[in-house]
């Protein structure tokens, strides 16, 4: 789906909040309400947006820790992989699975009750694998993520709140005698 300037200022629009009614986007965005509509189900049913999350707070449920464990795998196949990626992707505690580069093969983000629970999910549900050949944990101490993307559509306009804050303004120009 090629994305054009309204597109890309819906989408930023959506990252920063989610819960924007049909009716305040398209008001950010200078559209209709029904064809705003239209965009956002368009883009919805291309793929480009993929759900809207509540951001909850992780001792409110019970998560007194997180930890990043890295996984190596002994031999590296794509069963062995696949395998590996839905047990891992089963258990409730992962939050995200990244296949990397370097020594490690994965690095796993979980979320668990405390140190005890990390100990537990490590040794009975990531190294007992036959899959696994190396485990090792970091906890992570303090967590910060933005959730808007960068956009680096090389042919795409800018998004209209950042090409208005560069353009100067018609009364900015008249004054200047542009």
């Amino acid at each position: 789906m090629d994305l054009d300037r309204i597109d890309l200022d819906i989408l930023a629009a959506l990252q920063n909040n989610a819960r924007l009614a049909n009716k305040e986007l398209a008001a950010k965005v200078g559209l209709a309400p029904s064809s705003c509509l239209q965009r956002v189900r368009a883009l919805t049913r291309e793929g480009v947006l993929r759900g809207h999350h509540a951001q909850v707070t992780a001792s409110a449920v019970g998560i007194g820790l997180e930890a990043l464990v890295a996984v190596r795998l002994f031999r590296h196949s794509r069963d062995a992989f696949r395998t590996l990626y839905r047990h891992l992707l089963s258990l409730p505690e992962v939050l995200a699975v990244f296949h990397v580069s370097g020594v490690n093969d994965l690095q796993v983000h979980v979320a668990v009750r405390g140190i005890e629970h990390l100990r537990e999910l490590v040794v009975e549900h990531f190294a007992a694998r036959s899959e696994v050949d190396h485990c090792e944990t970091a906890v992570i101490f303090e967590l910060q993520r933005k959730h808007a993307l960068p956009c680096y559509l090389k042919d795409a306009a800018p998004p209209r709140a950042a090409a208005a804050a560069r353009a100067p303004s018609r009364r900015r120009r008249a004054r200047s005698g542009r």
